[in-house]
């Protein structure tokens, strides 16, 4: 098995931010790492004016990988958010559990909580500490828009000359009985292709669901992105649009909008803006709009420190403007 492939295909499957882990074992074809990150700020970083310490996304992790013969990688992973602030009952819960199993020419399955096909080509623009792409996260467990319960996907990647890839992605979700909504069977299929620092990608999500009068309906979502380079290596620029139909907080029809262009220094600074919108596209009438300045400088490979400013830009429901947030903090890598 070519490590560099099963890397390739490994990362396919990761989240959108930096990735760090330190390898605890090894030996014989067998692996065992622990990874994740703390991560701790201050500022007004909530729905409220309080000034106030703030976790941001912090997580544990621990991720195998066993050689079991013929070409085939078995690898696992399982991945707890942390609330380390607050502690009680619900001091871990669940973000990733899963285990997959890669080939070099077959290509890689994922069975249980994961990345989703559809977060491969949304979440290009997902990369800042602080502020992100909030509406990829909207029901995302049960909707797959960027972590997907209970979900079965396959990729593979495919040489396209000799600097391009071409990614295929499948998943599939079963039925989900939930407390006022149920959701039938899911699918997704995610196409990208990459090619000198060029990017372009494109993902379907569907399957029926209620609505809040409990009329079965059509959940999609069609998602396209482009984008170029490496985010904190020189410049990165990514954009990402969806059109929705009941996928979206319920919503009829809903557009989404996210664009990110970022530098990243030779001495570990990295500066980007963003962009994010959601739009009733029935009533034309906007959700929520908002951009982010943010900054964040490599101290060592394992600590990055960050700020951020995101202004709220207004809906059509609310014209105040006046849920602005900052935060100024530091990320520790496990």
């Amino acid at each position: 098995m070519k490590i560099k492939l099963l890397a390739a295909l490994v990362a396919a499957t990761a989240c959108g931010s930096n990735a760090f882990a330190a390898e605890v074992y090894n030996s014989e074809g067998t692996t065992l790492s622990i990874g994740g990150h703390v991560s701790v700020g201050v500022g007004e970083y909530k729905s409220d004016d309080d000034v106030s310490v703030e976790q941001v996304s912090p997580r544990i992790n621990i991720a195998g990988t066993q050689d079991v013969g013929n070409g085939v990688v078995v690898d696992m992973k399982g991945e707890w958010a942390v609330d380390y602030l607050d502690g009680g009952d619900t001091t871990f819960t669940t973000r990733l559990g899963y285990i997959g199993a890669t080939h070099e020419e077959m290509g890689r399955m994922v069975v249980g909580t994961q990345w989703s096909p559809y977060y491969d080509v949304g979440g290009v623009a997902d990369y800042p500490i602080a502020f992100a792409n909030d509406f990829l996260y909207e029901n995302q467990n049960r909707m797959g828009g960027a972590r997907a319960e209970r979900m079965v996907s396959y990729r593979k990647s495919f040489a396209l000359a000799e600097d391009g890839m071409v990614n295929l992605g499948l998943g599939w979700q079963g039925e989900h009985t939930g407390v006022l909504i149920d959701n039938d069977p899911r699918y997704q299929v995610a196409l990208s292709a990459k090619m000198m620092g060029f990017g372009v990608g494109y993902s379907y999500s569907g399957g029926e669901r209620e609505d809040n009068g409990n009329n079965i309906v059509d959940g999609t979502s069609h998602i396209f992105s482009m984008n170029y380079g490496s985010y904190g290596a020189g410049v990165y620029a990514a954009l990402v649009y969806g059109m929705n139909e009941y996928f979206y907080d319920l919503l009829e029809e809903t557009v989404q909008l996210e664009g990110l262009l970022a530098y990243g220094m030779d001495n570990g600074l990295n500066v980007s803006v963003n962009y994010e919108a959601v739009e009733n596209d029935k009533t034309s009438k906007t959700i929520f709009s908002q951009s982010a300045i943010q900054f964040e400088y490599t101290v060592a490979p394992s600590l990055v420190t960050f700020a951020g400013y995101q202004m709220d830009l207004g809906d059509d429901d609310d014209d105040t403007k006046d849920d602005d947030k900052w935060i100024v903090g530091a990320r520790y890598f496990l």
